[in-house]
């Protein structure tokens, strides 16, 4: 369903050369599989023998007994409804073949060859196999490994195979030393069009190995934009010099998915979700993945092998992890070197501007936590320019909304970091120019709240023309997405700081701020700050002098929309398959027609206020969704909404 498949990654114990045994394992890992809805089961390097057999593998009683094998496991498949990789040494001709063979319902349907054979330190491969490159035919029949039959068939054989699941995705396989080669198959395979890489692997544990072995798939995964399953042999392999680590792996586009815990483990089934919708997105995206396959691949012979399972291998997601907030790490250290590098790439971008425009830096400050980040930009910025605080203006200018706790946190704020705090309260302009325009005090409506927001940005406009400084914007990402924003007033600035820094993420910001002690002396204001109410106050407050206001009253939940806007911008998922993720995400918070309600919100308001986007002002990207008109996102201002609004009210 959307797009998600499962995975199984199965490390049955072995004995070394006893194919017996170690059949007897691979059937129980297939039965113990047998209700789980997995597309593909994979069994590690050379499973059917051990990986370890040595100088065995010229035994031919060995290569009998695992054609045996291979011949049981076929059988087994005719009511197996899964495909099943087996690793299996692989006698043709005079030569000694390292394979994975797949099979599906009684039939092996392809075999792919390794490629880059190792012969150094402690691995001596090519004492007993062969490489691909050595093949003399690109089929063989079935009956050299299965035996005489009336019903023998033809089988690919190489390691420029794809194996496309009709109507569900497209997986090659590369084996072991393979992807540590300089220019690996599966970069030949993922640029020919294999959305998922399998490696069959016997990879022995030293100290730091594991780490480096987790890097490699990762970037490997993001480099070829693909899901990379990689599947070891485990601790039962022979143990004369090495240990085998039993290390499954499985990254998505650079992210890991899944891997196994234990340093040497064995005997076990890691099963696991992918989301081929990412891969599809990004692969549709990157002009560089095609321009690399008229490069690499073009002028190579890819094979394509069609499994017809006449099903729809889709999965419910169940086991793959959607998080609620996907702008913020869910670790505390990584969300901590997430926002201090984010933070220094804010302060990165108005530096280069102050260093061109040499002038004052004006803020408008409110006291709320996208002001209050811009001003800490700000402060920081100077700090870097070793220029004085005082260059830094901060003015805030209380209307009709403002409450005191807002108030006094703004000139705290500004008094602990040394800025030059103005205040010019805007109440009698506004009244002025309700007057001017004919519109009633009491009516508390767009209007009302839309006067004071220009007013404040005239008055920084004007100001900073004054003391020839520039105004820097304070609002930020979800704001633009929704256009939560009043155009010629917040939504302009002569530089944004806060242009690609969702709504979520500004308070944990903040906190890194505060965590890395980079203004100590404002860490008891910036605290109360972050645990303010997001609000435009714009309206008065209630008879308590509290903010009335609430954003999130009148445009919904801000993680919510963030959500929205994430999986919309950088995978340009359906309405639909969002709606499915937050269901999971968000089942324990909001019900299904809260979740509806905002969506349907966020849509129309995307599509509509597309204008106030395509004059945003400068503002640097920090993070892989942006809606600059220069940058990541071109989109007309008069686009129609109506599709996607019509696949929302289908749903339920």
């Amino acid at each position: 369903m959307f797009d998600f498949y499962r995975v199984a990654a199965a490390i049955p114990d072995i004995k070394v050369a006893d194919v017996e045994y170690n059949l007897t394992q691979i059937m129980a890992k297939l039965d113990e599989l047998k209700n789980e809805s997995a597309s593909v089961v994979v069994f590690p390097e050379l499973c059917t023998t051990g990986y370890t057999c040595g100088d065995l593998f010229y035994q031919s009683t060995l290569i009998r007994e695992s054609n045996n094998a291979i011949k049981q496991v076929v059988e087994k498949s005719e009511d197996y409804d899964r495909i099943i990789v087996l690793g299996a040494p692989l006698s043709v001709g005079s030569q000694l073949f390292n394979a994975a063979l797949v099979i599906y319902r009684g039939k092996i349907c392809g075999i792919t060859v390794k490629t880059f054979i190792p012969n150094h330190n402690e691995f001596y491969e090519k004492r007993w196999f062969s490489s691909a490159l050595d093949l003399k035919a690109e089929e063989i029949s079935s009956s050299v490994i299965l035996g005489a039959a009336d019903a023998s068939y033809s089988i690919p054989i190489g390691n420029n195979i794809i194996y496309s699941l009709e109507g569900n995705y497209s997986f090659g396989i590369e084996i072991c030393e393979d992807v540590w080669s300089p220019l690996t198959p599966s970069t030949i395979l993922a640029l020919g069009g294999a959305e998922l890489i399998i490696n069959l692997s016997a990879s022995n544990e030293t100290i730091g190995k594991r780490e480096y072995r987790s890097d490699l798939i990762k970037n490997k995964s993001a480099s070829l934009l693909c899901d990379y399953l990689y599947v070891s042999a485990g601790s039962g392999e022979s143990t004369t010099d090495l240990i085998f680590s039993g290390h499954s792996i499985l990254a998505e586009n650079g992210r890991l998915l899944m891997q196994n815990e234990d340093i040497a483990a064995n005997n076990y089934i890691a099963c696991s979700d992918i989301d081929m919708g990412r891969i599809r997105a990004d692969r549709l995206k990157s002009k560089t993945h095609k321009d690399a396959f008229s490069y690499y691949v073009e002028d190579r012979s890819i094979r394509t092998v069609n499994i017809c399972t006449n099903r729809d291998y889709s999965s419910d997601a169940s086991l793959y992890k959607i998080k609620k907030h996907p702008f913020i790490p869910s670790s505390e250290a990584a969300r901590l070197e997430r926002c201090k590098n984010i933070f220094a790439m804010q302060v990165g971008g108005l530096y280069k501007r102050a260093q061109v425009t040499g002038g004052k830096l004006v803020v408008g400050v409110s006291g709320g936590m996208d002001s209050t980040l811009t001003l800490l930009v700000c402060a920081q910025t100077l700090k870097k320019l070793g220029r004085p605080m005082s260059d830094l203006v901060g003015i805030t200018m209380p209307a009709f909304g403002t409450t005191d706790r807002t108030y006094n946190n703004s000139i705290k704020l500004m008094e602990t970091l040394g800025t030059t705090i103005v205040t010019i309260p805007i109440k009698d302009a506004c009244l002025l120019h309700y007057k001017d325009i004919g519109h009633d005090y009491n009516t508390k409506d767009v209007t009302f709240e839309n006067v004071q927001a220009r007013e404040r940005t005239q008055v920084l406009m004007d100001y900073a023309n004054k003391i020839g400084g520039i105004v820097v914007g304070t609002g930020d990402l979800s704001e633009l997405a929704l256009g939560w924003c009043t155009y010629n007033a917040d939504q302009m600035s002569m530089y944004g700081v806060n242009a690609s820094i969702p709504k979520t993420l500004v308070k944990w910001l903040i906190a890194s701020v505060i965590k890395h002690n980079i203004f100590p002396e404002s860490t008891e204001v910036l605290n109360d700050i972050i645990d303010t109410p997001i609000s435009p106050e714009l309206l008065p407050p209630d008879e308590n002098g509290n903010i009335s206001q609430k954003t999130e009253d009148s445009v919904g939940p801000y993680e919510l929309h963030d959500f929205f806007l994430y999986y919309m911008m950088r995978f340009g998922y359906s309405p639909a398959k969002i709606y499915y993720m937050a269901q999971k995400a968000f089942g324990d918070v909001y019900d299904n027609e809260t979740i509806l309600k905002w969506m349907r919100m966020f849509y129309r308001r995307f599509f509509t206020q597309q204008f106030k986007r395509s004059c945003m002002p400068d503002g640097v990207k920090v993070g892989s969704v942006c809606l600059s008109p220069r940058g990541d996102f071109r989109m007309p201002s008069d686009a129609s909404y109506n599709i996607w609004m019509k696949e929302l009210d289908e749903l339920k």
